[in-house]
């Protein structure tokens, strides 16, 4: 017990100076975009507002994704790092079960488990909302969520809206936070440097 006791502080301790959004319990299960159609859900996204994400470093971030054969969709997740370079990832997601098909999983890394990837909202044209969440050891969980948009604003009324989606479905809004679309110019250049991973 006393093993167990140390690993949770441990975790709990990497989950928080990283900046992470752990809580005691299972995971919620919110429920997901009805009749979700993935092909018009393909193209660019703009990420609008987030809870925090250890893993993305940068500002002006963005998901691409192309619909490939057999369902599978290319995700392309870039942000400009603060010394100017533009970072790449490239990763596929697949619907994990064609009754539920806003409900995928995606991978970045051969080999690595994949994380999940809930459509919660969206209509295709102006806004999404994604939830994903991970339990561990059967009693805490980190998740995710993004807000995002097809531009690099979204109306205040909308956010409002789908952070009401997320707390009315015991998902915490707290820690959520505005991601910088600003100054995003080497995004948009053809050629620009890329690191890709």
């Amino acid at each position: 017990m006393q093993a167990l006791h140390a690993l949770f502080l441990t975790m709990g301790s990497f989950l928080a100076v990283n900046a992470q959004s752990f809580h005691l319990g299972r995971c919620p299960t919110p429920p997901v975009q009805q009749n979700f159609d993935v092909a018009k859900y393909m193209g660019r996204w703009y990420e609008i507002q987030k809870l925090p994400a250890v893993f993305e470093l940068g500002t002006c971030n963005q998901a691409t994704y192309t619909l490939m054969p057999e369902g599978v969709v290319k995700v392309v997740n870039a942000e400009l790092l603060s010394d100017g370079m533009v970072h790449s990832i490239e990763g596929t997601a697949r619907v994990k079960n064609a009754s539920q098909p806003a409900i995928l999983e995606v991978s970045f890394f051969k080999g690595a488990p994949s994380a999940p990837y809930w459509v919660l909202s969206t209509d295709y044209e102006s806004y999404t909302l994604v939830y994903a969440c991970t339990n561990y050891l059967g009693f805490f969980y980190v998740d995710f969520a993004w807000i995002m948009s097809r531009s690099r604003t979204l109306q205040e009324e909308t956010v409002t809206e789908l952070r009401n989606v997320l707390t009315s479905n015991g998902i915490s809004v707290k820690r959520m936070m505005v991601s910088d679309q600003t100054n995003c110019a080497a995004m948009t250049q053809e050629g620009g440097p890329v690191i890709a991973e």
